[in-house]
């Protein structure tokens, strides 16, 4: 069983498909995506779901447990090996 794709508009007037209830929109994903930096290299789920809950540095990142930051929705397990090689690289790990 497939889910039907509705037409949205975002706030923005950008118009794209989505077949979950999810609102985030391709194209500010787009415009938004850092440059550089951690978040530059998850993927726009991730980083929305991760910016949504505050969490914008690698400092912040180092004080939630993996499993805190598993229940936060739109993060996937694909998303760990990037977030902890990132805090590696500044000798920061997730919480124990």
């Amino acid at each position: 069983m497939t889910s039907e794709k509705k037409l949205r508009v975002c706030e923005k007037g950008h118009k794209f498909y989505k077949s979950s209830d999810c609102q985030s929109c391709p194209t500010c994903d787009k415009e938004n995506k850092p440059e550089s930096g951690f978040l530059s290299k998850l993927s726009s789920p991730a980083r929305n779901a991760l910016v949504h809950e505050g969490i914008d540095t690698l400092q912040k990142l180092s004080k939630y447990t993996e499993k805190e930051i598993l229940k936060i929705h739109g993060i996937g397990p694909a998303s760990f090996p990037i977030m902890r090689t990132s805090l590696k690289e500044e000798g920061l790990s997730f919480k124990k």
